[in-house]
């Protein structure tokens, strides 16, 4: 290459260079307004889930929200449009820590059967619910809107994806078609009698959890053998359990027979 190219492509990269560090410049800008509005609207979510554990989702406005939070209405709105959106953006706030419970690996003890196994986990979820009662107004209670009644059921979807991998990692597994459908459907038969507990009582009382986990086993019984043999536990099979999101689209429901 001669020299004047070389002059020529060092000029290039210093005409190029200003533009390059205004760039990294406002990327690094960008990192902190992105943390802080982050934190800001993490407040909000918890300030909105205080005031549902104290009151109805339709006695609760965006200007209590924003009172709850400390913070001014306008940067509620920035977050959230409508009370509505902060309720489903709260809704998958809690999927998102019910699902990492429910892929917790069962230690000790190990469960002998796949029957034990949802129990065990029925057992930390409606502890999980009760110890957050907005949670439990979110998921369970009257006049939940279609939106968060939406995140809910993709919530279960992904939850009976990990679960049937779960099996197959506690248990050696027949084959069986419509799997994780069949686990979605025993879940949604749970949330009915937790919300009919709730109804009644306020929270879920530990006879109707029994009978929710009852319920879930007698309809899986369909198509799980009655006893699985156990398999020890194997660190690639428990590494797959976890899924995305992304994951659960295109489950379906099996048709009835």
């Amino acid at each position: 290459m001669s020299r004047s190219a070389d002059a020529g492509e060092s000029r290039s990269r210093d005409a190029r260079q200003p533009a390059m560090d205004q760039e990294r410049a406002v990327e690094t800008a960008t990192r902190p307004r992105r943390r802080r509005g982050e934190a800001r609207a993490g407040l909000i979510l918890d300030a909105t889930e205080t005031l549902l554990a104290e009151r109805s989702a339709g006695d609760i406005s965006l200007a209590d929200i924003a009172a709850a939070a400390g913070v001014p209405l306008p940067s509620v709105y920035h977050f959230f449009p409508n009370r509505n959106a902060a309720f489903v953006a709260l809704a998958l706030r809690f999927n998102e820590e019910i699902y990492r419970r429910s892929i917790e690996v069962l230690t000790d003890p190990e469960p002998r059967t796949w029957q034990e196994l949802l129990d065990a986990k029925h057992r930390r979820a409606a502890d999980f619910q009760n110890g957050r009662p907005a949670a439990l107004r979110l998921f369970l209670g009257a006049g939940v809107s279609v939106a968060v009644r939406n995140a809910d059921f993709t919530g279960n979807a992904r939850i009976a994806l990990s679960r049937a991998r779960m099996f197959e990692a506690y248990f050696h597994m027949p084959a069986i078609p419509d799997l994780v459908a069949h686990l979605e459907i025993a879940a949604a038969a749970m949330d009915g009698i937790w919300a009919l507990s709730y109804g009644r009582h306020g929270h879920i009382t530990e006879p109707y959890r029994r009978e929710a986990t009852a319920a879930t086993v007698a309809y899986l019984r369909r198509f799980l053998p009655e006893i699985l043999p156990r398999r020890p536990l194997d660190p690639a099979m428990l590494a797959r359990i976890a899924v995305s999101p992304d994951e659960v689209s295109g489950l379906a429901v099996p048709a009835a027979p």
